[in-house]
């Protein structure tokens, strides 16, 4: 046997030997009577950042202490708990109860947010769903209707933008993949969606070529019969493109489909 794989056993036996010796320990902790002791080992744990033990004791103690001035500060750190080991769903519950608990609480506006903020922390990436994008959106908003003054305005308004810019992306993505399915029509109905919904986009104009690349595909796909009325949709289109965005870097390529659009109708006329 090498001296590697001899070396590997007596780590593994000695990381056997912490586990169990710390989880003794544990058990001897939430086996002592006296909750005065466990909540100044609950307070230790919590200020070195050992989360999970935290919260164990915290869970512990939190029925001695219901009605005295502590447990305030115990349901906050236990609620932190939760955060800080990336629970977010459990997180927002416990935030939510200490809202309900403490309405009066100075620390109500804080918690207020950081509910707010576990949603967002839950948000996934653009191709998932956006439930809880949605929702972080919503309580942030009335997060800031209900605190006006708040210095973590700036912040929520911040995660706002994020949001809307995640959603965007979801739509545009969607768009996106009905062009490249080539199914067009259904491209040009997502992408006209996308420009109403984010008028005030960066990417408008992208998104209005995007229109028109989709009703010009569109059109040259039709039979014969249809194809003169949807290439005038796609004139149609580049003209509002050149209005809407006269010094788009995207506007000679708008003119283009213009340009093709009127020839196709010609040619189909004269034949």
């Amino acid at each position: 046997m090498s001296q590697r794989i001899v070396g590997y056993w007596i780590m593994g036996f000695w990381a056997l030997g912490v586990l169990t010796a710390c989880s003794n320990s544990m058990a001897k902790l939430l086996k002592n009577p006296d909750p005065a002791y466990k909540l100044r080992m609950a307070e230790q744990f919590f200020a070195k950042e050992q989360y999970i033990k935290a919260q164990q004791v915290y869970e512990d103690v939190m029925p001695y202490y219901k009605a005295s001035k502590e447990f305030e500060d115990i349901y906050y750190k236990y609620a932190y708990c939760a955060y800080n080991l990336r629970d977010f769903m459990n997180a927002e519950n416990l935030f939510k109860s200490y809202l309900e608990i403490f309405p009066n609480s100075s620390k109500a506006e804080e918690i207020d947010y950081m509910r707010a903020y576990s949603f967002y922390k839950q948000s996934p990436k653009a191709e998932l769903d956006q439930t809880n994008t949605l929702r972080t959106m919503g309580m942030m908003q009335t997060f800031i209707n209900t605190h006006p003054g708040s210095e973590r305005n700036k912040q929520a308004n911040e995660i706002l933008d994020i949001c809307r810019a995640k959603l965007e992306l979801k739509d545009q993505k969607s768009a996106q993949l009905y062009y490249d399915l080539s199914q067009f029509r259904a491209a040009g109905v997502a992408f006209t969606a996308l420009l109403n919904n984010y008028p005030e986009s960066d990417r408008a104009d992208a998104y209005k070529l995007m229109i028109i690349k989709s009703y010009f595909r569109y059109a040259e796909m039709s039979v014969e019969e249809k194809k003169v009325e949807r290439f005038e949709r796609v004139i149609s289109e580049c003209y509002e493109f050149v209005d809407r965005f006269p010094d788009s870097k995207l506007r000679k390529e708008a003119e283009d489909f213009l340009t093709n659009s009127k020839t196709n109708i010609k040619n189909l006329t004269n034949e």
